[in-house]
């Protein structure tokens, strides 16, 4: 039987805590699965869906695990670009699923919008992969990753074998206090921003610096189907994410618009 190859990436490194507990996981369910873990060589947090364009792309092939089985690409760029060099120029196949994470820090909301990890499985979208990210919500300890890594071995079998189009992202959040999880919740993606402050300071030759910071909002209603709110309640959140942005209702608002306009 032919094995599910998973690309595995992340944006906080591949010598992170939670990738190494998914790939560990996944390794260790046996022979189901051919792991490929591509992913930066350092933390790239919150760099959204950006590649790089001017500059070389380095890939330095690394030890993990201790795992001489385990196939593992570090490189010098974003998360999206670890996708896109992985299925375009390193490996030998298409990948049959990408899964990015287990992510340090939640991506909920319009998190999603800014995060590195939910873009590498953006990227996965972009090429026809189905795409899995995700993430813990907070620091972590290895416990906690390794639960979430528990619940992914567990949810990619039903993934693989459900009718959900490739062109639709699920996106995980898993509460950091695992021993109070009261179960899984299918959700829809909340309203979630920041009041941001700059904070401007002097480095040491006197020029003028700004250092961002910003207060947490969370918007939604106390009945909300938000991920944001089944977090707080102590539940899983699996949202699906599709990047279909065309506001389909005012099309016709926009043509009359457009319709007086000369072109000639």
């Amino acid at each position: 039987m032919r094995k599910l190859h998973i690309l595995i990436t992340n944006d906080d490194g591949i010598h992170a805590e939670g990738i190494q507990h998914l790939a560990e996981t996944l390794y260790n369910c046996g022979n189901n699965y051919r792991l490929t873990i591509v992913a930066p060589d350092r933390e790239r947090s919150a760099v959204g869906h950006g590649i790089t364009m001017h500059r070389p792309l380095r890939v330095e092939k690394v030890s993990y695990l201790h795992n001489p089985e385990l196939t593992c690409w570090a490189v010098n760029g974003t998360p999206s670009d670890s996708v896109k060099l992985a299925v375009e120029a390193i490996l030998d196949s298409k990948p049959d699923l990408v899964i990015s994470g287990i992510n340090r820090g939640s991506n909920l909301g319009t998190d999603v919008l800014y995060s590195g990890t939910v873009s590498a499985a953006v990227e996965g979208l972009i090429m026809g992969i189905p795409s899995i990210a995700v993430s813990l919500t907070g620091k972590g300890t290895g416990n906690c990753y390794q639960y979430a890594a528990d619940f992914i071995s567990r949810f990619i079998p039903l993934r693989v074998q459900s009718n959900i189009p490739a062109s639709t992202l699920i996106n995980i959040n898993v509460p950091e206090t695992v021993d109070q999880i009261k179960g899984a919740r299918v959700t829809s993606l909340g309203n979630r921003r920041y009041r941001n402050t700059f904070d401007k300071r002097l480095d040491p030759r006197g020029l003028i610096y700004y250092w961002l910071a910003g207060e947490l909002v969370e918007d939604d209603p106390e009945e909300s189907d938000s991920d944001t709110r089944a977090i707080r309640d102590g539940y899983i959140s699996v949202t699906p994410i599709h990047f279909q942005l065309t506001n389909q209702e005012i099309m016709p608002v926009l043509e009359k618009l457009i319709s007086g306009i000369k072109t000639e």
